[in-house]
């Protein structure tokens, strides 16, 4: 075998949607690591004890995160399928509701889950930190995504 071969990848082959889907949460839950931790270094608000603990805390972070995108994306279809200005107004009601509303779901899931291990504090008993970490973890997959599709 010439040594180029060796330099080579293993497959050309084009990725499944699994392996798609597992790349874009394994990429997903790194960034919000990365973000996670930028924080804890940075801000007097965010304390994790160990990067084990923030490791699982993105994990989780992510999970929460999606379930309630679809959640949301189930009760905009549901009010989408209906006609009349006052189902427009429930559906942006609802999203935000629900958007806004699943802060205090994750805070608290957040709490039982890591204990003492992990801490948010400032503003609202540490919900205003929160919104801010969560806000800017979807602003870094979202500028990863748009830095990956440019590549193209």
């Amino acid at each position: 075998m010439p040594i180029t071969d060796f330099l080579l990848p293993a497959s050309a082959q084009i990725p499944s949607n699994r392996q798609r889907l597992f790349l874009r949460y394994f990429t997903a839950i790194l960034i919000d690591l990365v973000v996670l931790n930028f924080f804890v270094e940075h801000s007097e608000y965010v304390a994790v004890d160990s990067f084990t603990i923030s490791l699982f805390v993105a994990l989780v972070l992510q999970i929460l995160l999606k379930l309630t995108l679809a959640l949301e994306h189930r009760v905009a279809a549901f009010f989408n399928a209906r006609q009349g200005s006052f189902a427009r107004f429930m559906r942006v009601f609802a999203a935000w509701l629900l958007l806004f509303g699943s802060k205090f779901v994750i805070l608290e899931v957040l709490a039982f889950v890591f204990s003492d291990s992990l801490r948010f504090s400032g503003p609202l008993d540490g919900l205003v930190t929160l919104i801010g970490v969560i806000i800017t973890m979807i602003l870094a997959e979202e500028a990863v995504v748009q830095f990956y599709r440019r590549l193209a």
